[in-house]
């Protein structure tokens, strides 16, 4: 099979395909025949060596994927079975190939209404959104949740998620995605290029925050006395977790997991008409350097995506 690997820390240049193994399937797991892999800016980030979450190189990027089970060792899935989801992660999944082994706990069936492309554009964000609203800070009917970076991965899943539970949605995005925030649904959007919205948004309840930086210190703010702040970004920031904690806040970061159940609650949502996956681009296989170029240049509508 071919596998995007790396053997040198760097740029998207360093990012090639070779021929490699098929892997084979243990018990409880699946072989899955790839069709489409989405692209996160973490992945970026282990490419360029800003932390070693997989240990030095050589190794294979990538997490998302959507594909056909294509070896079965388990009951939940035969082959032929259309599957998506986020295998191992933090561990190597080794996503960047045409075939992945996976725990069959951390697949879903791909919902008959999305793309290949589509459903592997969700696990990463989508689960991000969903046990940060949901199983974290259980956002219900009422709430006004302030989304960070509404026009990105996370973010625009995540005005979707909040949505569907009945929260009134603010989100921060630059003026040109006003129009694609509030297609997803939001209350409010809040020009970050123009105005501070720390000093135009008051009384929420929940903040989602997946920029990090400045928006993190200044997000206490706009909380209302007990607010809630999660972080997909600064969620080891024990300084800025003591400031809040101080001010009477809750402070939560998520570290993303696989989780089954998760992806059922998005396969609902999507069935439902209530989520929809945006995808800016998608490239060919053997286009996954021009990928992680668009990928480091950040400032991303929705998600990239490798078709296999």
């Amino acid at each position: 099979m071919r596998v995007i690997t790396q053997h040198a820390i760097g740029g998207p240049e360093v990012l090639t395909t070779v021929d490699a193994p098929r892997p084979e399937p243990l018990p409880t797991e699946v072989l899955v025949r790839v069709a489409a892999i989405g692209l996160n800016p973490l992945e970026a980030r282990l490419r360029g060596g800003e932390f070693p979450l997989l240990g030095a190189p050589p190794f294979v990027l990538g997490w998302d994927i959507s594909g056909v089970v294509e070896q079965s060792r388990t009951w939940r899935f035969q082959p032929g079975d259309e599957v998506f989801g986020m295998p191992l992660f933090p561990r190597a999944a080794n996503a960047y190939a045409e075939f992945v082994v996976a725990p069959a706990v951390h697949l879903a069936r791909k919902p008959a209404s999305l793309s290949h492309v589509e459903a592997a554009a969700l696990p990463v964000v989508g689960l991000t959104a969903w046990q940060g609203l949901v199983d974290i800070a259980c956002v219900s009917a009422g709430d006004r949740v302030l989304v960070h970076g509404g026009g990105g991965g996370v973010g625009h899943v995540a005005i979707q998620v909040a949505k569907a539970l009945g929260a009134h949605v603010t989100t921060t995005a630059s003026g040109g995605k006003r129009e694609f925030v509030v297609g997803l649904g939001a209350d409010e959007v809040v020009d970050y290029t123009e105005v501070d919205f720390a000093a135009v948004v008051r009384d929420i309840d929940v903040v989602l925050d997946t920029l990090g930086g400045d928006a993190a210190e200044r997000s206490l703010a706009v909380l209302r006395p007990g607010g809630h702040f999660v972080t997909a970004v600064a969620d080891e920031d024990t300084a800025l977790a003591a400031r809040y904690e101080a001010a009477g806040m809750r402070f939560s970061g998520i570290g993303v997991e696989p989780d089954q159940i998760a992806l059922r609650g998005l396969v609902d949502l999507v069935e439902r008409g209530r989520l929809r996956v945006h995808v800016q681009e998608a490239f060919p296989f053997e286009r996954v350097a021009d990928a992680h170029r668009l990928l480091d240049g950040g400032h991303l509508r929705g998600k990239l995506v490798l078709t296999v």
